[in-house]
């Protein structure tokens, strides 16, 4: 073992999460070791306990409880991904460059692992080093069950520019989706607080967000301001209706909790929507039923970001999944029918 030790953070590694520094200073170190010295407050920066997601400043001093020896435990290894998945994923790619990576997320993948989830893009980031001898990081994340654009770095220069500009709110995400009913006024702003659902029971009620009116949240603990902007572009009759959304803030399930509470829930939302008899705003509920698929309607669409490297505003739009195009057929919609930016008013 290790002796306690104290390391001051460089200019180069600000703005890094604490779990992903120490990896890189300690590789034989595992995630699982990490989490535990925090919850332990063995892992301190600037002598105050840390979480493995804190952002570390340039200059801070972080202590290191005594650490096992290189060889002292089994080294992990990165598991293979497998040809088709390999072939898969790189299929995904929409955009890459030297120092970012831009994929259409399909509907179904999972951004990060977790509980029971052993396919996901952090994991098949693998097959997509290409030239580089590291994975691209993630730099935000996307529902499983949602489409579209999902940014990674290929350097931790790149990972840090953009996670600060996520953060800032320097990057524009437009999601497309349909929605049972049709949200009059057509273009609107939701300012619905949001916050975590109490238990854990078997239907994961742990992980669903409750709106919050704007006047209680300062009052319920836990409660978090949240920002949501949507634009109805097309409706069918007075049945459903294709919507944009822009997130102001980046709240877990906000534009799906947020369209529900104002009674427009997403189409195949079935953690927000009801039951296809519940008959939520003028719609059919969340499942549609008929030919209409029962899988989530909602897509990231595009993404605006300023390159890390080149400071260029560039914008990167991913094609509908495919359950979604086949109802944008249905409807007799087309993807051009949309403005490039339908909250044009708003600004």
């Amino acid at each position: 073992m290790s002796r306690v030790q104290t390391i001051e953070v460089a200019a180069d590694d600000a703005d890094q999460r604490l779990d992903r520094w120490l990896r890189r200073m300690f590789p034989h170190v595992n995630q699982i070791r990490i989490e535990k010295m925090c919850r332990k407050g063995e892992l301190r920066v600037d002598g105050a306990r840390a979480k493995p997601a804190t952002r570390l400043e340039a200059g801070q001093q972080v202590r290191i409880p005594p650490l096992p020896e290189p060889g002292a435990q089994p080294e992990r290894v990165a598991p293979r991904v497998s040809d088709k998945d390999a072939r898969m994923i790189r299929d995904c790619v929409i955009y890459k460059d030297d120092q970012v990576i831009v994929i259409n997320k399909p509907p179904g993948l999972a951004t990060q692992g977790g509980s029971k989830q052993t396919k996901h893009v952090d994991g098949l980031a693998e097959a997509l080093k290409f030239d580089y001898d590291e994975k691209p990081r993630l730099v935000h994340r996307l529902d499983k069950d949602t489409s579209g654009v999902l940014l990674l770095a290929r350097t931790r220069q790149a990972a840090s520019a953009l996670t600060a500009s996520l953060r800032h709110k320097e990057t524009r995400k437009i999601y497309w989706a349909v929605v049972a009913g049709v949200p009059t006024p057509y273009l609107g702003e939701i300012k619905y607080g949001l916050v975590k659902a109490p238990g854990h029971g078997r239907r994961g009620e742990g992980e669903k967000m409750l709106c919050v009116h704007p006047r209680d949240v300062a009052d319920t603990p836990g409660a978090k301001r949240a920002i949501t902007q949507y634009a109805t572009l097309f409706r069918v009759a007075s049945r459903a209706a294709w919507v944009a959304m822009e997130p102001i803030t980046g709240r877990t399930h906000q534009l799906r909790a947020h369209m529900a509470e104002i009674g427009h829930p997403i189409a195949g939302d079935g953690k927000y929507g009801g039951s296809a008899q519940e008959n939520l705003g003028d719609g059919w509920g969340a499942q549609m039923g008929g030919i209409i698929s029962n899988k989530l309607h909602l897509h990231a669409r595009s993404m605006t970001f300023e390159h890390p490297e080149t400071r260029k505003v560039m914008t990167v739009t991913a094609e509908l999944p495919e359950h979604m195009a086949r109802t944008w057929e249905t409807f007799g919609w087309t993807p051009d029918l949309a403005a490039d930016d339908p909250f044009e008013e708003l600004r």
